[in-house]
């Protein structure tokens, strides 16, 4: 198919076609779609959810806490590791595998995204971020423990 005897705009509608179907296309990171736990992923690849959401997923779910706040201000029950948002990238040993879900959190919430977002980025598609940190955990209702 030609356009008005142009060849060249054939293959230029065609390429902007390509690129619309792929930008719409759902993916990772940076696609929307849902986790194996069924929350839906943000712009970046993550899931952010709120304290009530995290509550109740607690209830059904054994998931590894990571915080990620520094410095030490307090955590969840139950936290699994300490790791500063800023070093999540040279510390992924101590964390599950890309594939499975865990939470990342911290005092109020930037920490966690930088590190949710990195993670992403990194490959992690499984990861959830409490949003609104352990301040709006604590706002809510919830127990916030300090074993240091």
């Amino acid at each position: 198919m030609f356009i008005n005897n142009r060849p060249w705009l054939t293959s230029v509608i065609l390429l902007i076609a390509a690129l619309l179907l792929a930008a719409c296309a759902p993916g990772h990171p940076g696609g929307h779609g849902a986790n194996s736990l069924g929350l839906e992923r943000n712009a970046h690849g993550y899931a952010a959810i709120a304290p009530h959401e995290m509550a109740e997923l607690l209830e059904s779910e054994d998931l590894f806490l990571v915080n990620v706040h520094i410095p030490y201000e307090g955590e969840l029950a139950g936290t699994d590791v300490h790791i500063p948002y800023n070093e999540i990238a040279y510390h992924l040993d101590a964390l599950p595998a890309r594939d499975e879900p865990f939470v990342v959190y911290c005092r109020s919430g930037p920490m966690s995204v930088a590190a949710a977002r990195t993670l992403a980025e990194l490959g992690y598609t499984e990861v959830i971020e409490l949003d609104g940190g352990f301040m709006a955990w604590q706002s809510a209702g919830y127990e916030l423990v300090h074993t240091r």
